[in-house]
């Protein structure tokens, strides 16, 4: 990969970061359209395997990813939580 493609994807990892209580987060929906996943399901599937690569590198998962949803809307104004 060039030196120039990696700045440019560095940049925009960067840009979609957050804070949540004081630490700098990524949300997975944002992360899976700067990957590149279309499907949420495809991306979930990395999500799980580095949790897995997390857990075997003796690190706790809780620290590294961190539950969080959202409330989106479904219609009728009614909302249901989703997975960030």
């Amino acid at each position: 990969m060039k030196s120039d493609e990696i700045k440019n994807l560095f940049t925009q990892f960067e840009a979609v970061a957050s804070e949540f209580e004081g630490i700098e987060c990524w949300s997975a929906p944002e992360l899976q359209e700067l990957l590149g996943y279309s499907k949420w399901e495809n991306f979930e599937k990395v999500i799980i395997k580095a949790k897995a690569v997390c857990r075997t590198a003796g690190e706790l998962v809780e620290n590294h990813f961190p539950d969080v949803r959202k409330m989106v809307e479904i219609g009728s104004k009614s909302e249901r939580p989703i997975d960030n």
